[in-house]
Parts: structure tokens; C-alpha cells; sequence
């Protein structure tokens, strides 16, 4: 079964846009985990708008699932995640101010930038995942970076899927099985829901694990957070 690991961000934007500890982050994580979720997930930003870097230490602790942290690899990120030795590190292109993720890497250009980055967290045991578009020479390319996984970038399958064009999700099928066979793990998120997470699954092969937060948090202020991870778990099966 794909591993649902559920991103955090949207409850630390709450958080901060009162001030205080409503809702509490750490508390809300541990509930999501023993709700079934196999992971949490943070993405730590430069201003710190939502997920504090404060927060990815007092994480630790608690995760005792997987532990996902994505972004940009400037020098505090590298240092905290070194420090914190995460599950996994999920590197994202994200420029300082960035709103949200809405593009992968160029494997290619960034060739041995990454090279460098990904051998010194792998040297820490970090499992290292790069976010990624479906073309498939960068998929190529990504391999020879050293990196475990790739986190398929699933935006453009998000849009085509509500226009009702399901063979929007061929480039991803297509991207998963190459990166299979040259060996690496197979991640996916960005604009995933429950209306179309099953689909997905369904027609991705060797699907490891979705992160999935700013969806799953809308869905939960309707349906409740345990039952939203639950409908997941069922979706992914």
C-alpha cells in the first residue's frame, strides 16, 4: 500500500495567523499519526510563515512514523536537517519568497549541485528525495544525482483530472516506470485530493508514498480530520 505522509504546513499557518498555540502543531501531529497516517510532513520556508524552523526540531520527537522535510537546501536548511536527521529530506527548487512549489528541478543544469548536496545527507543516513516534473531525460538525470526517490510534481495531473482529460496521467505513469527501472523510489504530491487520489494510485506503478496537506486540511474543516485520514488510508490501498 502507497504511504499516506500528511503535510503540516496549513496547521502552523492557522497557528501563526492568531498568535498563541491554537491549533497545536505537535499535538495535531501526533493525533494525524495515530489516526493511521504513516508520515508527517513540513516545509520549512526562508520567513518562516507557517512552519517554523523551531517547529521542525520539536517535531522530532513525536514522529514516530516517517519524517518528511522539504526545501530548498540554502545553508540553514542543510544545517537543521543534519542536525534533526529526518526520516527523509525532500529537496524543492522553492525561491526565497516562494507562495508554494510549482516546479521541479532542472536535473540536468543542477546536475552537480545536487551530486553535492545529496551525498552529504545520504552521508548522514538521510534518505534524499528530489521534486520533479515528468519529462522523462530529467528523471534520467535525477538518477545520476545519487538521490533515493523523486517526488512526482502532480500539479498538471490535478487540473487535467477536474477537466475530466484522465489521460492527463499518462506522463506520470510513464515517468514512475522509468524511474523504477533506473532504480529509484517513487513519491508523488501537490494538488492531490480525495477526488482524485485513487485514480492516481491506481495508474501509477510502483507508487512508494503521497504527501498530501493543503487538500487534506480543506477537506478535514468539512468531513474531520480522523475521518479524512481514513478515507485516504482507503483510497490508497
Amino acid at each position: 500500500m502507497t504511504k499516506l505522509s500528511v503535510n503540516i504546513n496549513k496547521i502552523a499557518t492557522l497557528r501563526n495567523s492568531r498568535g498563541g498555540n491554537v491549533p497545536d502543531l505537535l499535538k495535531v501531529a501526533t493525533d494525524i499519526q495515530e489516526f493511521g497516517a504513516e508520515g508527517i510532513t513540513i516545509h520549512p520556508r526562508p520567513d518562516e510563515r507557517h512552519i517554523r524552523y523551531q517547529d521542525a526540531y520539536d517535531l522530532k520527537p513525536l514522529v514516530t512514523t516517517e519524517y518528511n522535510i522539504e526545501g530548498n537546501p540554502i545553508d540553514k536548511f542543510t544545517q537543521m536537517v543534519l542536525e534533526i536527521k529526518p526520516t527523509q529530506v525532500t529537496l524543492v527548487p522553492d525561491s526565497v519568497d516562494q507562495l508554494t512549489s510549482n516546479a521541479g528541478w532542472d536535473t540536468i543544469a543542477h546536475q552537480s549541485y545536487l551530486q553535492e548536496v545529496i551525498a552529504e545527507f545520504k552521508n548522514a543516513g538521510i534518505r534524499t528525495s528530489i521534486f520533479i516534473d515528468t519529462d522523462l531525460k530529467l528523471i534520467e538525470a535525477a538518477a545520476k544525482t545519487g538521490t533515493d526517490r523523486i517526488e512526482l510534481y502532480t500539479e498538471e495531473f490535478a487540473v487535467q483530472y477536474e477537466k475530466g482529460n484522465t489521460n492527463g496521467v499518462k506522463p506520470y505513469t510513464e515517468a514512475a516506470i522509468l524511474a523504477h527501472e533506473l532504480g529509484l523510489g517513487v513519491n508523488a504530491g501537490h494538488d492531490l485530493s480525495l477526488g482524485n487520489i485513487q485514480f492516481f494510485k491506481q495508474n501509477i506503478p510502483h507508487l512508494a508514498e503521497v504527501s498530501i496537506g493543503h487538500a487534506l486540511i480543506s477537506e478535514s474543516l468539512y468531513l474531520g480530520l480522523q475521518n479524512v485520514v481514513n478515507m485516504y488510508l482507503h483510497r490508497l490501498q
